[in-house]
């Protein structure tokens, strides 16, 4: 049973309040002060994941005028099915998707999640924001460590181990790391111990480092603090921090494969198991 009341609040915090209010999963001020509260008596100690699913797919066109790239199907389902069944054997089941281009197709698809065994919200975007600017949207809604992954990449190892990797080092960030024996179309990594200290983006061919980022990170919430409010890219802001020593790379030896393009989109159909 509810019951209505009246609080007085400061101007400042009232601000903050009214930024979380989204109109589909905040849908008005009451609730998001209904939701704070819940939240600081009864936390939500499921581990949570934003997977990054607003693109265009321009690579993949011409499929991807009607289909969104995360929807494209890889042995009968989406990829974006295959991601969300890494996360739920990982216990990650407290999803946010971030959409964009086509993404009312991946809501009908998904609905809140309950058939897939997980919990999905969505957080959707007007205009295009980037991956940093889809994972600063949603500062507000994080208060421990998240997981963020890409919506159009097969992958197949241990989410928890990359967690647990990340907490017990502290990192700020934690970026998962897979070795390429042809680095040419990815970028890749220097390290010293756990820490990234470059990244390279036309790496030559004699280049030692065969590390690339996968893109599949573990953030702190105080990372968060650096990335600009709008449109930006992830990737870039990892480049700019690196020499900060503060983001940790995991290198797992699963498989992964990126389906950005019709090759590699190819490829998935083929060779996925």
């Amino acid at each position: 049973m509810k019951k209505r009341i009246t609080i007085t609040i400061n101007e400042k915090t009232l601000e903050k309040i009214d930024k979380t209010v989204d109109g589909i999963n905040v849908p008005n001020r009451s609730i998001a002060i209904e939701r704070l509260i819940k939240e600081h008596f009864e936390p939500n100690k499921n581990k949570m994941a934003l997977i990054l699913a607003g693109g265009s797919g321009t690579r993949l066109r011409p499929l991807t005028y009607e289909i969104p790239k995360p929807m494209m199907p890889v042995n009968g389902r989406p990829i974006l099915e295959h991601v969300i069944e890494q996360l739920k054997k990982a216990e990650f089941i407290d999803i946010i998707i971030s959409i964009g281009y086509l993404g009312s197709k991946i809501k009908e698809y998904f609905g809140d999640g309950s058939k897939f065994g997980v919990r999905i919200r969505y957080s959707e975007e007007t205009s295009p924001m980037g991956t940093g600017g889809a994972i600063k949207k949603n500062q507000n809604i994080f208060h421990d460590d998240f997981i963020v992954l890409n919506g159009d990449n097969l992958f197949d190892f241990d989410l928890n181990k990359m967690y647990e990797f990340h907490k017990k080092d502290k990192a700020m960030a934690t970026i998962a790391l897979v070795s390429q024996d042809d680095v040419s179309q990815f970028g890749v990594v220097e390290m010293e111990g756990n820490k990234i200290v470059k990244f390279i983006e036309k790496p030559k061919t004699e280049q030692i480092s065969h590390l690339v980022n996968a893109g599949i990170y573990v953030i702190n919430p105080a990372f968060l603090s650096f990335i600009p409010t709008g449109e930006s890219n992830i990737s870039k802001i990892f480049e700019q921090l690196a020499e900060k020593r503060i983001i940790d790379g995991f290198i797992y030896a699963g498989k992964w494969l990126p389906c950005d393009s019709m090759d590699l989109y190819e490829k998935a159909i083929k060779n996925w198991p």
